[in-house]
């Protein structure tokens, strides 16, 4: 019998719900939790996965903050690219373009947090007026500006030859295999892959749940996207207060992508390491991230939004 997921990580219930469209067309589905007059934090969730992902992370915000959360494309309940040259790093700047545009009222700013894949999106969208705009500060965890596969951890060390372990790495990442229901031999490789030892088999089973939803085609097309990676120009020009966030057990972004991410920002705000914790560290420590969160959000946004903007978005 599969374990139960942990109670909070069930998704909660959103007090509102849109459809934002980006700059192509794609409809995107967002999510708004937590209090409509509080300042905002926005997140972005990574490869295969949803906004359920942030479940544990909104629980812990949703008292004091007014919460974004929405699927990049192809994820969840946003719509499919009909083709893969509707995946690309540019789309997913337009796309949290588009959502950030749509959510935060001109005159407002808020924290962007992107995990994996979405704090690809954040460094990827660095320097579009639109975004700095509305940006008071960010959070980058479990992620990397570029050189994916070549700092991949998920090969045991045994596999020595550089050449060789990038080859497997990129055929391990680009798998058009589809993942089939969740069972206990992928609910070990998924935690083996993307988690800490640690992790217990509720969190584990959470996660595979989330990451088996996502369609075949839409993994192995980002995947393309993300084998070729490199937004370090974007990251460079990111000029919000920035926060970095890993698990010292990460094999798909390893560590050491964050060391080279806070050397480039142009105002690091602190790496907080995660001992034991592997990719998945807002699902596996959703206390110590939403807690960076709050931190950041704390020190860069403003305490109140001005009365003008207390209003409904689906106007």
């Amino acid at each position: 019998m599969s374990p139960a997921i942990p109670a909070d990580h069930v998704p909660p219930t959103p007090v509102e719900e849109l459809d934002v469209h980006s700059a192509d067309g794609i409809r995107l589905h967002v999510e708004i939790h937590g209090q409509p007059a509080a300042p905002t934090v926005l997140l972005a969730h990574g490869w295969t996965c949803s906004t359920a992902f942030w479940a544990p992370v909104i629980r812990r915000l949703a008292d004091r903050y007014r919460v974004v959360a929405y699927d990049q494309r192809g994820h969840g309940r946003s719509e499919l690219p009909p083709s893969r040259l509707r995946y690309s790093t540019r789309a997913l700047a337009e796309d949290l373009s588009a959502v950030l545009t749509r959510t935060v009222p001109e005159g407002e700013r808020a924290v962007l947090v992107g995990h994996s894949m979405g704090g690809m999106t954040i460094m990827a969208a660095g320097g579009r007026p639109e975004v700095a705009g509305r940006t008071a500060a960010a959070v980058l965890v479990s992620t990397g500006p570029s050189d994916l596969v070549a700092e991949l951890r998920v090969l045991p060390d045994a596999v020595r030859a550089p050449r060789l372990r990038r080859l497997l790495h990129r055929r391990l990442l680009r798998s058009r295999l589809p993942l089939g229901p969740v069972g206990p031999v992928s609910r070990a490789a998924l935690k083996y892959a993307t988690m800490g030892p640690g992790s217990p088999a509720d969190q584990v089973e959470a996660t595979a749940r989330i990451v088996h939803a996502c369609p075949t085609a839409v993994r192995a097309s980002w995947a393309g996207v993300l084998d070729v990676l490199d937004v370090r120009a974007g990251l460079a020009r990111l000029a919000a207060p920035t926060a970095v966030v890993v698990g010292t057990d990460d094999r798909m972004t390893p560590p050491v992508h964050s060391h080279r991410m806070v050397a480039a920002l142009s105002d690091p705000q602190g790496l907080l390491l995660l001992p034991g914790v592997g990719h998945m560290a807002p699902l596996e420590r959703p206390v110590e991230v939403a807690a960076e969160i709050d931190r950041m959000a704390a020190a860069h946004l403003a305490a109140t939004r001005l009365p003008s903007q207390q209003r409904s978005l689906t106007a």
